[in-house]
């Protein structure tokens, strides 16, 4: 590696770790004011307890030696002893802390589900089965050699697209999401309305921080390639993938409630963000653009059927990372530069799409349910109803987020 891949490497590290703060904001925003350290805390969480368990075991775990290993051998390295004296223990180590900032924010996205209404420890409980038991090895599926990046192969058909995320992050995160939902069930008064953002600009502050950073999520792989050639398409797609689905989102706002907002065109970045992430480095601009407009018009729509189907997804979770992680993903079996339906290819590359990614959002969905409904009925996931409507921030961490009276 040289000295300019070498810089990139830690840039984008670092502006990926940068994206779960960001988190950290834009839930923080959409919740109560008696709630947004809990919420804030879930993110900041993560980022204390995926960080340690990936270099101790979850990096091992990431990178299989055949197809239909689950997942690496935990033990294999445990605390990367042997990795840190190797002799390109530089470019390791570097791709130990990207992988890493991967794995802390998809765990962080999930917690936006259970806003208002979950115990501290209880969460990190889970976050920590979780990422053993799903995060990992996915990652290990999809980038590390195992049963999705090997699929085309395995088919005789073209190989899983999924440059940064789609499945392993979004689709992941996004299903677990629905699983915890519905494990910890509606919060009080649950209904269309029932809680405004209480700081509409703490949500736009961790919306941009999330953009600022997601061109490392997007580009940052490129330092293990030579003279970094992809890096200009994934940087326009990242940016006007997104820009259109903030567009999109406020045209449906606009129509469906008769007022654009702010928390619209953040929740349209989010969107446009999310659809992008697997498919950055195989769209034309064009074709970004086309995918950022339906990214923001179907989940501005999606994020309602919580109230249609009757589960309690409190910050769209669902509606904006699940939703735009299938779209983004099944998009690429149509536009795909060279592979896709209708610019050169066949559907062979929509079928390998469409199997990962309902394998990945299946497992996931399965485990998370599991896990989260044996931490409730254990030690209990969810807060008593009386310590939600008081506010959970004095409840489980002893302090407020604001202190407005005059001392």
């Amino acid at each position: 590696m040289d000295s300019g891949n070498i810089a990139w490497a830690v840039t984008a590290s670092a502006l990926v770790l940068f994206m779960t703060p960001g988190v950290a904001f834009f839930y923080g925003g959409l919740v109560k004011a008696k709630s947004v350290v809990s919420m804030m805390m879930m993110s900041f969480g993560a980022m204390g307890l995926i960080s340690v368990l990936w270099v101790l075991y979850g990096f091992n775990m990431s990178a299989v030696g055949s197809a239909w290993e689950f997942s690496g051998n935990p033990f294999a390295d445990f605390g990367l002893a042997g990795l840190a004296g190797g002799e390109s223990a530089n470019a390791d180590l570097l791709g130990v802390i990207f992988g890493a900032t991967f794995a802390i924010i998809t765990v962080a996205l999930i917690s936006g589900a259970i806003a208002d209404r979950a115990k501290f420890g209880a969460w990190m409980i889970f976050a920590g089965i979780w990422a053993t038991l799903v995060y990992f090895p996915v990652a290990a599926w999809v980038w590390g050699g195992g049963w999705i990046l090997s699929l085309g192969d395995n088919l005789g058909l073209p190989g899983v697209i999924d440059y940064a995320g789609g499945t392993a992050v979004h689709i992941n995160a996004g299903a677990a999401a629905l699983a915890l939902a519905l494990v910890l069930g509606k919060r009080v008064g649950f209904q269309k309305g029932m809680d405004k953002p209480h700081n509409v600009p703490l949500t736009l502050l961790g919306a941009s921080i999330l953009w600022f950073g997601w061109f490392g999520f997007n580009a940052g792989a490129e330092f293990l390639a030579e003279g970094m050639p992809g890096v200009g398409l994934i940087a326009v797609n990242t940016l006007v993938a997104t820009a259109a689905s903030i567009l999109a989102w406020l045209i449906v706002e606009k129509i469906k409630d008769g007022k654009p907002t702010s928390v619209g065109a953040a929740s349209g970045a989010v969107a446009g963000l999310v659809a992008i992430t697997p498919a950055c480095a195989n769209l034309t601009p064009g074709w970004a653009t086309v995918l950022g407009v339906v990214a923001g018009a179907v989940c501005a729509i999606a994020i309602e059927l919580k109230f249609k189907w009757g589960f309690d997804d409190s910050l769209d979770v669902v509606g904006i990372h699940l939703v735009g992680g299938l779209i983004g993903t099944l998009y690429l079996g149509f536009f795909a530069t060279g592979t896709g339906l209708f610019v050169g290819g066949d559907a062979g590359q929509l079928a390998v799409q469409a199997i990962a990614a309902v394998g990945v959002l299946l497992y996931s969905f399965i485990v998370a349910f599991v896990v989260g409904f044996a931490i409730e009925k254990t030690m209990g996931f969810r807060v008593k109803n009386e310590d939600e409507l008081a506010g959970i921030d004095t409840i489980v961490h002893g302090e407020e987020g604001y202190k407005l009276e005059s001392v």
